[in-house]
């Protein structure tokens, strides 16, 4: 695709072709089970924050890998009909990445992917100017040594990095230290200080860091962020759950739009989170990727989960 002329956020991660699986419960061990619908769609973290960021009008650009199979050519064809500049290496006689992901009736996605080793993104691979021009860097670091290096080029252009990760992937501590927003799944300050608390938590990794913001990502509790000085806290939307999947992938990309348009943190954390309730009501991990205006109107009506937190009675 032809390089729009300026960039706004560029985004290195995982794509990945998603089955879903509606199931009427979630099977136990040695069981059948049968399907109420399965579908084949797009999807992978950075790649559909990158979509949803086109989507809302940010100009954005995805660096990546894919295989030389029929979903390699359904990721191309999504990414062009968003319009999202790309940065896609090729793997020949590869499959590309792949996830079976069974959704339970209330909703909560389990998922099983499968990636071929080549399909690992390299440092080498990588070209400072996809990096050092736009305005945001989101990361996943899922191929650490790669989101390192995008990371450490980041800084000395003067562009934030956002992190969204799930799982303390092998040697993640050369990518921490150039991370400005570090927006995380529940169970991921746990696995990385140790501590199971996230009052604790998270103000223990944002001072290990020295980054700009430490959050977690809470599900129906909403999210809970440390901005080294106080906590700010968001309860999630009240919508009508069919799938999850995708919801954190909308979130940071929610996030991102806010960012750039320098609102407040409240605010960011407010529309991120509205964004990713909305996704949640259409199966698939872009489901439900809405406008900005329909965002704004579940703000303006208020309808929350209660809060799982009280941020004036914290440190």
């Amino acid at each position: 695709m032809s390089q729009p002329s300026t960039i706004d956020v560029v985004g290195v991660g995982l794509n990945a072709t998603d089955t879903m699986l509606l199931v009427p419960e979630y099977p136990a061990r040695g069981a059948k089970v049968e399907s109420h619908s399965v579908r084949i769609l797009p999807g992978g973290q950075v790649a559909t924050a990158m979509i949803a960021c086109q989507r809302w009008g940010i100009r954005t650009r995805y660096v990546g890998k894919l295989g030389d199979d029929s979903a390699a050519q359904v990721h191309r064809n999504e990414f062009d009909r968003a319009g999202v500049d790309t940065r896609l290496i090729t793997v020949p006689s590869c499959g590309s990445q792949q996830s079976l992901i069974l959704v339970d009736p209330e909703g909560e996605r389990t998922a099983v992917g499968y990636r071929d080793q080549r399909l690992a993104l390299q440092p080498g691979e990588l070209k400072r100017e996809w990096i050092i021009n736009p305005r945001a860097l989101l990361i996943d670091g899922s191929d650490t040594a790669a989101a390192a290096q995008a990371a450490e080029w980041a800084p000395t252009a003067g562009i934030p990095v956002i992190a969204d990760s799930d799982e303390a992937y092998p040697r993640i501590d050369a990518l921490l230290p150039n991370i400005d927003f570090l927006i995380v799944s529940r169970d991921f300050p746990r696995r990385l200080c140790g501590e199971p608390h996230l009052e604790q938590a998270l103000p223990m990794l944002q001072h290990r860091l020295k980054c700009r913001l430490t959050a977690a990502t809470l599900g129906s509790d909403g999210v809970l962020a440390w901005d080294g000085s106080k906590f700010h806290y968001a309860p999630a939307y009240r919508v009508s759950v069919i799938d999850t999947t995708g919801a954190g992938d909308v979130f940071h990309a929610g996030f991102i739009y806010g960012l750039l348009r320098d609102w407040p943190l409240q605010r960011q954390l407010e529309f991120a989170s509205a964004a990713a309730a909305l996704n949640c009501t259409a199966a698939g991990a872009r489901g439900a990727i809405q406008s900005v205006e329909e965002i704004e109107s579940l703000m303006a009506k208020r309808d929350l989960h209660p809060a799982a937190w009280d941020v004036s009675k914290m440190g």
